[in-house]
């Protein structure tokens, strides 16, 4: 096993590439906390699925008071602090290409949801997980990114520039907790096939990315979901504030 069963909380973890990340997370032997806020049924199922070492937890990301309710109760379920967050959550975004507002007509509120979503709920787990993290000497913690930040092909303007945001973060936390000895990385993906996020994607547009990888391939979520196992691991005890692209050398970071 590459993880002990210490606990690792993956917010939005109920479907899509948070399913992904808890089932790989389980399978190399964490327990998992699956946070979700709409999704109750389906987080519900996936612990019925995992069985032992997996809880489901609801909580709105975007709300501190919640965020710290949800890892008090975390760490009451697993008898101990939590070993890591995944920091998955999207909040209302469909990836949808074209159909997206384009830069001459995209409101400030958009951005301002992405902001709240990726980079609040960020910062809300980062906070709430501190003093556990400084009682059991060290953490780790995973954001998720994107890699429309070397190849913006597509008009996603608020959900790029709220990821390139969590990227700064990701770094001057690695730089500020590194003593603590929590270690701070990004993973980020392309477009992965397929996600409940990207189902609207057209197969041709798929099919248009996996020709100009050298995998001749487009990433999965399971793909995706083995890096961030990486990243949790001892494996990468001496790797904090980098950002790995995992979308089959589509961006050579």
């Amino acid at each position: 096993m590459l993880l002990d069963s210490s606990p690792i909380l993956v917010t939005g973890g109920a479907r899509g590439l948070g399913a992904a990340i808890a089932r790989s997370l389980h399978r190399h032997g964490a327990s998992v906390v699956i946070n979700y806020h709409q999704s109750e049924q389906a987080a519900h199922a996936l612990v019925a699925e995992l069985g032992e070492r997996a809880w489901a937890l609801r909580a709105d990301v975007r709300d501190a008071a919640q965020v710290q309710a949800l890892v008090a109760q975390a760490q009451r379920l697993a008898g101990q602090p939590l070993a890591g967050v995944v920091n998955n959550a999207l909040v209302g975004f469909s990836f949808n290409g074209d159909a997206r507002d384009k830069l001459d007509t995209i409101r400030w509120e958009a951005f301002d949801a992405q902001l709240r979503g990726a980079l609040q709920g960020a910062l809300n787990t980062l906070q709430a997980c501190l003093p556990g993290w400084q009682a059991r000497g060290g953490g780790s913690v995973v954001n998720v990114g994107t890699n429309l930040f070397q190849n913006p092909v597509v008009p996603y303007h608020d959900y790029t520039a709220s990821k390139a945001a969590l990227l700064a973060l990701t770094r001057t936390a690695a730089h500020e907790w590194g003593p603590h000895g929590i270690r701070v990385n990004m993973v980020s993906g392309g477009l992965l096939r397929t996600t409940d996020a990207s189902r609207a994607t057209p197969d041709f547009v798929f099919d248009l990315i996996a020709s100009e990888t050298p995998l001749r391939q487009v990433s999965t979520p399971e793909d995706f979901a083995d890096a961030v196992v990486f990243f949790m691991s001892g494996l990468s005890r001496a790797v904090t504030g980098q950002n790995l692209v995992v979308d089959g050398g589509l961006v050579m970071n």
